[in-house]
């Protein structure tokens, strides 16, 4: 057995696994805390909470006690004013750990909400909403998608027109993370015409009288809140408006870069926890004599799992390192979106297969995240959308 194998130990677990010169002392730190986080308030409750449909709101409190929820975010508002990509991917890997999509998906779904009032909205929102988003008393959604369509933003038709002092909006949102229990959403509703040029975004609140919420049932993330929104003759003061009006789109597309990038993360992270739980279990299982790790069909499974997941990793990183030196490689961003959520449903199948039958019960990590691998793929951008878009950058 090769010296990188023993006692349990693998060079492609968390724990092992070669980390590029990127990482520094304080990356290092974070994950510890993260770690120790994730270990003691999440991993104990993950199967309860699956099955439950959601976790306790005070998780967003204590997550914002450890510093989760106010990474990247200005001081002044309650944040920790961290200008560096490599914190987001270490985020992201410890969070996946637990193998619960749909916890990370809500407990940070501020992620996708706030970005637009940081990136365009007014001081004075930014201070009315910030401070209570960070402080885990308050959550934030975005809410982009429509019934009618989702990656074609251009074409949304809920609609807000000015009455004095007041947008009134009519209209829906569809599949919207966090739906049930946010208190803000940052909504994208047309003002204009048609096209981008039309497109802009409200901050409305939950109370706000005609709007009203679904829950909906889904394959994967069950302890995420995800619901259809309704807005009937919902009125929305002007001071709500997120940047200008008819120049929302340029806030929607601003943060879709860092989405992708999280998502990425998130999905070679739950590769490989795929491969740490089928390695574990193949080690021990017995079949015809021998171990099942001893069966050469099975380890070139993992050799296959794992060439998979570092040439991913390598990829990742250096995309991190472009947007850390200031780049926005947008084409190389939607590639790896592609190239990770591939390498996610590729080692949740194979994992499947070592693990048999085990893999197929509840309770089982490898089980849950191969419920998850779709809205891995479609959401931030499907397999589609991204291709075409890297088409697009090239030109062609």
């Amino acid at each position: 057995m090769p010296a990188d194998y023993h006692g349990g130990e693998s060079p492609f677990d968390f724990d092992h696994r070669y980390q590029g010169p990127a990482y520094t002392d304080d990356h290092h730190a974070w994950r510890a805390t993260l770690r120790a986080f994730v270990d003691q308030e999440i991993m104990p409750h993950v199967d309860e909470w699956d099955e439950a449909g959601g976790f306790p709101r005070g998780l967003y409190k204590k997550a914002a006690d450890v510093g989760l929820l106010g990474v990247g975010y200005p001081e002044e508002y309650g944040g920790t004013p961290v200008d560096d990509p490599f914190f987001l991917l270490v985020t992201a890997e410890e969070m996946a750990r637990c193998s619960a999509g749909g916890i990370n998906a809500s407990l940070l779904v501020h992620n996708i909400g706030l970005p637009p009032v940081m990136a365009v909205g007014s001081d004075e929102l930014k201070q009315r909403i910030a401070p209570q988003v960070l402080s885990g008393d308050k959550i934030h959604a975005l809410a982009i998608t429509e019934p009618s369509g989702g990656s074609d933003v251009a074409n949304l038709k809920t609609r807000a027109v000015l009455d004095g002092d007041h947008y009134v909006v009519n209209g829906s949102k569809m599949f919207i993370t966090g739906g049930m229990r946010a208190d803000y959403y940052s909504v994208a509703v047309r003002t204009g015409g048609d096209g981008n040029a039309g497109i802009s975004l409200l901050l409305i609140e939950r109370d706000r009288e005609g709007f009203t919420r679904t829950e909906l049932k889904k394959q994967g993330w069950w302890a995420s809140d995800t619901a259809a929104l309704y807005f009937d003759d919902v009125r929305v003061p002007v001071e709500n408006l997120i940047g200008e009006e008819n120049k929302g789109f340029a806030g929607i597309m601003k943060n879709f870069n860092n989405e992708r990038l999280w998502m990425s993360a998130s999905a070679n992270a739950l590769a490989r926890v795929c491969l740490e739980d089928a390695l574990a279990w193949a080690r021990d299982r017995q079949t015809f004599g021998q171990r099942l790790a001893d069966h050469q069909v099975i380890r070139h499974k993992f050799a296959e799992m794992a060439r998979k997941i570092n040439a991913t990793q390598a990829y990742l990183e250096q995309c991190a390192q472009r947007v850390a030196e200031g780049e926005r490689p947008v084409a190389d961003l939607s590639m790896l979106k592609v190239q990770s959520t591939l390498t996610m449903e590729f080692c949740a199948r194979e994992a499947m297969q070592i693990l048999g039958g085990a893999g197929y019960m509840r309770g089982c990590r490898v089980e849950r995240i191969y419920r998850e691998v779709r809205v891995m793929a479609i959401g931030g951008g499907s397999e589609e959308i991204m291709r075409d878009l890297v088409a697009r950058q090239m030109g062609i």
